[in-house]
């Protein structure tokens, strides 16, 4: 089967962007695939965090994984800080990368934008990025639009290192999932949902309670026509609670408009809260049983475990291919 390779950052509330545009494809992969799924916790520090918010985010993440069906026996569950081998290949990779390559890099640009002190760590993040991918030789990663760029980045590095040195990488090919793998804003659905967005009527987040997810939804911004259909161009707010109901439900978009036609948008949010609610709550009381039992730090440590055993392989080969070997 072949590899993928995935991760969440851990900051932030995750939300159901997050998950129906990641996290719950994961636990469709982990069926077909070689799986390895990361928090990648070394990434939340290209800004400023708070230690102790940090790790127990990082925790609360891995414990969502499980919760929403990942199995620690299918599928490589790890912190990336786990697995020193990442910021060592980083450093193998990065004198390899180019200076004027990572300045391209439009999410630098737009996270450095307007701030007069910007980290190395933003700058040079997506060769970590791509060390993340390559070290454990895989050869699909699901990607959204926002992070195609990052992958063409690794895919450029390692046909770079194996034409310099000898073939090293696994040149990964991108896994986009082309329905779903956007999920907009509720009060803007020109802008992705974020979990960092000003307004918390951005977002649904996967804690979120029964009154908070109805109040988010009954809010959404739709349009004045009145007419359930789906078109992105004309109708984006509509269309994006459309492909959130489908994605929830099961529905597809055609049987969700055949069924809703003549309805008002009152009743397709009421019965879009009904849906949300019902999918999320068995996840939320999962979360805190497992929070409660410990199991989440054995997962971690366990997956650790059996992704430095690969990791050691690649960055053995690596430097072995540079000369870093001496005896």
């Amino acid at each position: 089967m072949k590899r993928v390779l995935s991760g969440v950052q851990p900051t932030g509330d995750v939300t159901i962007g997050n998950y129906l545009g990641a996290i719950k494809r994961f636990v469709d992969l982990q069926d077909t695939t070689d799986p390895y799924f990361m928090i990648v916790n070394l990434h939340a520090w290209t800004v400023p965090q708070d230690p102790q918010v940090l790790k127990e985010k990082t925790i609360n993440l891995a414990a969502l994984y499980l919760a929403v069906g990942l199995d620690p026996k299918k599928s490589v569950i790890f912190a990336q800080s786990d697995v020193p081998e990442h910021t060592e290949l980083t450093w193998l990779l990065q004198c390899i990368a180019y200076f004027g390559e990572l300045g391209r890099m439009i999410q630098f640009k737009e996270k450095s934008e307007d701030k007069q002190n910007v980290s190395v760590g933003l700058y040079t993040y997506p060769v970590l990025m791509a060390a993340d991918i390559l070290i454990y030789q895989a050869d699909l990663v699901p990607v959204g639009e926002d992070q195609k760029q990052h992958l063409e980045l690794t895919r450029d590095l390692a046909e770079r290192f194996n034409n310099r040195f000898g073939h090293t990488f696994t040149v990964p090919d991108p896994l986009i999932n082309e329905f779903g793998a956007r999920i907009m804003g509720l009060d803007d659905p020109s802008k992705k949902m974020s979990k960092s967005a000003k307004s918390p009527y951005n977002r649904i987040t996967m804690m979120d309670t029964p009154d908070e997810i109805k109040s988010k939804i009954m809010k959404a911004v739709t349009d004045t026509d009145n007419q359930i259909r789906f078109d992105p161009v004309n109708k984006p707010g509509i269309s994006n609670l459309l492909t959130i109901y489908s994605l929830f439900s099961g529905e597809t978009i055609p049987q969700l408009e055949e069924r809703l036609a003549g309805q008002g948008y009152g009743t397709l949010k009421k019965e879009l809260v009904e849906v949300v609610v019902n999918h999320l709550q068995p996840i939320q009381q999962r979360l805190q049983q497992l929070k409660k039992s410990g199991e989440v730090l054995d997962v971690l440590r366990n997956g650790a475990e059996r992704a430095r055993a690969e990791a050691a392989k690649t960055v053995q080969a690596a430097k072995e291919k540079m000369g870093l070997l001496l005896g």
